[in-house]
């Protein structure tokens, strides 16, 4: 069985095996696998649900190239900017213009979720917990306000990670990775089906690396397992488990001269403050799903997750105390985050098919509890307490879904949000005792309304107009830039957004498909973060007035015969940005930095019956500026990639060349007000590199 394709878009790639691009094939779908169905049902059913962009990902069809980070998966998701810092897990991300407010230090603005269960915590923070993507079988990602159906309050949508099981799994695999700059990885999956009421998947996995700048290794073990119970054909049960070890050396930002004289250095002080970011989690989870009848279902479920955070990030600082140059480092200033997170909530969907209506209402309770404590850092060990840490968040998300078909051609897809929230940030100076303790209450109605017209068969046309709303996090409230116990506002806005998806067929079986979203958003008071002068490994948050979030995002795909058994299938993803401040008093319409203007993702690939692929990869990336006063602009860079590989139906081999034009980039910055020559903001992209993998089926 050859596997599905690498990515699948809500109504456009319908997931088939690579076989089936012909129209004959389509007869053949009575012998598809159980899995099959199920991808091409969850494609069609995003497809009439949602009268905006949404996208799935397939998680099979990473195997196919060098997976290492959620960033590389995303890579072909247009409205999705993300990269990662050095290559390794740590990556910064960003949906339609969210997170742009504190890049490298927080990554809000996108609910994460596992199976329907949240993962991001409770306050919309993902600072600590980025899941595998390997570790899923497929993913929908939902982007701006299209993510309703999973009750997100967030600026840039959700990801909804669905775990594989024993029954839609069809082989045990083990997967062996290796490549460039020391990476090693591993993988082993097992399946089960005990009985006709119980089944087990389980997947221990491996990875460690050396990485391409100093001081950057990172070494992670997991194990993620489910069990399923079905009691009876109206009851059907699963049970989570994951356990996560990832440790990371930090590689540190360069400033400019740094960058240029050497791009993969550490930075000055990263080595001497042994900055890394070591996170163990376990989390447990149960999901289950009781059939009431033909026409209604209700899901309900519940987790419990547990992780501890040891995180030297600032080292000593330089200080000139007799103005004749710094003197040696001294104890002003320095960070080590030691803390202990505890996030459990739970979860409610009833759905019920009433005549042209099919109806959703959902809810989301979670609670967040952070506890221990900020040192001094002494080369990554702890050297004495400066701030205890007792913070909490508590948040419930309601919601209600109509998907009303009222004639054949027009679907009309409306609900509302309820959203109530509560921040708690106690942080006590040991030296002094004194309590910063901003905190809040966070509350919202958040309505939308779109429609869906089928112009034929197979090609939509739709519009929707939706109120975003977004609460800040612990962690911006506890950066917010007054330094006092006042607190932020929430963000919050409208967005309008019109779009098209479709597929025509081609001569000799060939096609071309679209998927094509613009939206226009409107936000204020939106939470924006910069780096501390005052304190290096730190930013400061504040509200501003009024800002704008605009985008065309577009993911094109053809498929064309060359000969009876080969075809050549190009893919583009592109996505334009306009995100800026709208009449700012400090800023006036200047652009937001961070976010590139436009982003092209591509390739061209040759597939052959046999299994075999092969062909060129590209990325164009316009400038971006690092700072919000516009001053300072970030060049853009094109990579130049290939890749090939053989799958068949027991085993798969795949090698992905990066960069081969060795381009020096950045990758990742921080944001500052003003550039200078002495900000310490750059991070260097990864340079040629290559990796192979292979997968064996059993």
């Amino acid at each position: 069985m050859k596997q599905f394709p690498f990515i699948c878009t809500a109504g456009l790639l319908a997931a088939l095996p690579v076989s089936t691009f012909a129209d004959h094939a389509a007869n053949k779908m009575e012998e598809m696998l159980v899995q099959g169905q199920e991808l091409k049902s969850t494609l069609q059913a995003e497809q009439v649900l949602t009268p905006g962009a949404v996208s799935i990902l397939d998680s099979a069809s990473l195997m196919e190239r060098n997976t290492a980070n959620l960033s590389d998966a995303l890579r072909y998701i247009p409205g999705v900017w993300s990269v990662s810092t050095s290559g390794s897990d740590s990556i910064f991300f960003s949906s339609r213009g969210s997170n742009l407010d504190a890049t490298n230090y927080d990554m809000n603005g996108i609910k994460l979720l596992q199976d329907g269960l949240p993962v991001t915590t409770a306050d919309g923070n993902n600072h600590n917990r980025v899941i595998d993507p390997l570790a899923s079988r497929y993913a929908t990602i939902a982007r701006g306000a299209n993510a309703l159906k999973y009750g997100a309050s967030t600026l840039g949508g959700a990801i909804d990670f669905v775990t594989p099981t024993a029954r839609n799994t069809e082989n045990n695999e083990l997967f062996i990775g290796a490549g460039s700059f020391g990476l090693q990885q591993s993988r082993l999956t097992l399946r089960s089906v005990l009985s006709e009421s119980l089944d087990g998947l389980i997947t221990l996995e491996q990875k460690q690396r050396d990485g391409y700048r100093d001081h950057n290794e990172s070494e992670r073990k997991g194990v993620y397992a489910n069990l399923g119970w079905q009691p009876s054909d109206n009851i059907e049960s699963r049970f989570f488990f994951t356990y996560i070890a990832n440790d990371q050396e930090l590689a540190g930002a360069l400033t400019e001269a740094e960058l240029a004289a050497d791009p993969d250095q550490a930075g000055a002080t990263a080595e001497s403050g042994n900055f890394q970011v070591d996170v163990n989690t376990r989390r447990f989870a149960n999901k289950t799903t009781f059939t009431l009848s033909e026409s209604s279902s209700i899901e309900v479920g519940a987790y419990q997750e547990n992780q501890s955070l040891y995180h030297p990030i600032v080292d000593k600082v330089l200080v000139d105390f007799d103005g004749d140059g710094p003197d040696a480092p001294v104890e002003v200033f320095s960070l080590l985050i030691d803390t202990d997170h505890q996030d459990r909530g739970a979860m409610l969907r009833y759905k019920h098919a009433l005549g042209d209506h099919a109806i959703l209402l959902g809810l989301n309770w979670g609670e967040n509890k952070v506890e221990g404590g900020n040192y001094r850092n002494d080369g990554g060990l702890r050297n004495g307490l400066t701030t205890l840490v007792d913070n909490s968040a508590e948040s419930v998300e309601i919601f209600v879904m109509d998907r009303w078909q009222f004639s054949d051609r027009w679907t009309l897809v409306y609900g509302v949000q309820s959203i109530s929230s509560e921040r708690d940030v106690r942080n006590t100076t040991v030296s002094s005792g004194a309590l910063r303790n901003p905190s809040a209450d966070y509350d919202s109605i958040n309505p939308r309304a779109g429609v869906i017209y089928q112009l034929s068969d197979g090609v939509d046309v739709f519009a929707n107009v939706s109120k975003l709303y977004e609460a800040p996090t612990n962690f911006e409230l506890e950066d917010e830039a007054s330094a006092t116990s006042a607190t932020l506002d929430p963000m919050q806005g409208q967005v309008f957004e019109v779009g098209s998806r479709g597929r025509y067929a081609l001569a000799n079986d060939g096609f071309w498909r679209w998927d094509v979203s613009l939206y226009y958003a409107l936000i204020q008071d939106e939470i924006l973060s910069q780096d501390d002068p005052a304190a290096p490994g730190t930013s400061v948050t504040s509200n501003v007035d009024d800002t704008i979030h605009a985008g065309i995002e577009a993911l094109l795909d053809a498929s064309f015969a060359v000969s009876h058994m080969a075809r050549i299938e190009p893919l583009l993803s592109i996505t334009f940005n306009e995100f800026s401040f709208d009449n700012d008093a400090s800023y006036g319409d200047n652009s937001f930095p961070a976010a590139p203007s436009y982003v092209i993702h591509g390739e061209i690939l040759y597939r052959h019956d046999n299994g075999f692929y092969a062909g060129p990869t590209f990325d164009i990336v316009d400038e971006r500026y690092a700072d919000f006063s516009n001053s300072y602009t970030i060049d853009g860079y094109n990579l130049l990639g290939f890749r090939l590989g053989v799958n068949r139906e027991v085993w798969q081999v795949s090698l992905d060349i990066r960069n081969i034009t060795d381009e020096d980039y950045v990758s990742v910055h921080s944001v500052v007000d003003t550039v200078s020559a002495n900000s310490t903001i750059f991070n260097s992209g990864e340079p040629r590199s290559a990796y192979a993998g292979f997968v064996f089926r059993f």
